[in-house]
């Protein structure tokens, strides 16, 4: 196998000291010849030289890796939020690394603690269950910055968000104004609270109007996944309602899919709204109707707050709101009689 090529090489055939080679190779040899530098740049591509990673942060004292936690990675919500991470960092020149921890606390816990050990810069975490004792105990501890996503409120720390309760009353305002009086509520079976502010605003908004939601009967919990909505499917029908909500995207795709090895026809039977709007809403059929999250523009923000908070920090915890909207599709239509 051939020898990996290192900077103390370059510098050796070059007669300089590693520090002249690794000050030209990062644009800051202006003090240097013209000589020196072309050397040293011939030198780089002759041997197709890469810089060791860890080397290279030892001499700079800086990682500029951005760790990224999420709960799921399969979910394309979370999918299209590193890609809005991903789009800040690499203008800024920072590396994500990424990491799906499932939910599980433990997990979570562990990915932090090996993202620590390799001395990243800062942390985004979109994890609803991210307890406050962990981020005391694993990032605070460390003096690591972090921006939270998707969090507890009760936490303190920068953070950006969107109005999860305003969410849930735009929804049910676009099921009232459909004329629908019988709405079921398709929820996580393990909601967190960002879930319950989204369905406490639905529910508000629907007994304003003088109608009522019965806990017991219509609402359905199940998974907050495509499999959840599917198997819930039963359950949903049950209810006898005209329209349901779903607290996330992925459950009312699930939902549709039961729905139709049912033989309902939507949104002529049963109108389904979800919550989100991920990629694959214009491609179900039939498109689905969501109120959106800016999910990019999250993702985007996110990092834009935890590079100006490397780079400056301060005391002051710092709150970025984004706006949700209605976007109407047609798996949602006007009551019809049965």
């Amino acid at each position: 196998m051939k020898k990996k090529i290192t900077i103390r090489d370059l510098a050796n055939e070059a007669g300089v000291s590693v520090t002249t080679v690794s000050q030209i190779l990062n644009n800051k040899g202006e003090r240097f010849s013209k000589a020196t530098q072309e050397k040293v740049f011939a030198l780089r591509d002759k041997y197709k030289y890469v810089p060791d990673f860890n080397a290279r942060n030892l001499i700079l004292k800086s990682a500029k890796t951005i760790g990224v936690l999420v709960p799921n990675i399969a979910n394309p919500f979370f999918g299209t939020f590193v890609e809005g991470v991903q789009s800040i960092a690499r203008e800024a020149k920072f590396i994500p690394l990424v990491f799906s921890a499932n939910k599980d606390p433990k997990l979570e816990k562990y990915y932090l603690s090996q993202m620590i050990e390799r001395s990243i810069s800062g942390l985004v975490i979109a994890s609803a269950t991210m307890t406050t004792a962990t981020i005391k105990e694993v990032i605070s501890f460390n003096d690591i910055p972090y921006i939270l996503f998707d969090q507890n409120h009760t936490q303190d720390g920068d953070r950006v968000q969107t109005s999860d309760y305003l969410g849930g009353q735009i929804a049910a305002k676009h099921l009232l104004k459909l004329g629908h009086k019988k709405i079921a509520v398709l929820t996580s079976d393990n909601p967190t609270e960002n879930l319950n502010h989204r369905m406490n605003g639905f529910k508000k908004v629907i007994e304003k109007s003088g109608l009522t939601i019965i806990d017991s009967h219509d609402i359905i919990r199940a998974p907050l996944t495509k499999a959840g909505g599917y198997t819930a499917a039963k359950e949903v029908l049950a209810t006898g309602a005209s329209a349901v909500f779903a607290a996330n995207d992925e459950m009312a795709i699930g939902l549709l899919r039961g729905l139709h090895e049912r033989g309902i026809k939507v949104p002529e039977e049963m109108s389904v709204m979800g919550y989100d709007n991920i990629y694959w809403d214009d491609y179900v059929y039939p498109r689905l109707t969501t109120v959106q999250q800016p999910i990019f523009d999250l993702g985007a923000g996110a990092t834009k707050m935890l590079i100006e908070r490397i780079n400056h920090d301060s005391d002051e915890a710092r709150v970025q709101s984004f706006p949700v909207k209605l976007i109407e599709r047609d798996s949602t239509g006007p009551y019809q009689q049965k």
